[in-house]
């Protein structure tokens, strides 16, 4: 198997680690935006990524409305 980063060069590794959490923080806010905007709700969106509804809500909320997102009431 061929290794992406060099296992000797932890800098790179790092850095590896920081652009990879940065790509599922924007997949995981479109996604989530996606979500909210067919109608699902924190608890839904909450189930799948395995966290709660309050950890979903606090994270996204704010971002959501600025968007113009409707968001469901409980």
């Amino acid at each position: 198997m061929t290794e992406l980063v060099d296992p000797k060069d932890p800098a790179a590794g790092l850095a590896a680690v920081v652009a990879l959490r940065r790509l599922a923080d924007r997949l995981e806010d479109s996604q989530v935006e996606q979500a909210m905007r067919a109608g699902w709700s924190w608890s839904d969106v909450a189930e799948v990524l395995g966290v709660t509804r309050q950890a979903v809500h606090k994270k996204h909320a704010r971002r959501l409305v600025a968007a113009g997102v409707a968001l469901r009431r409980r």
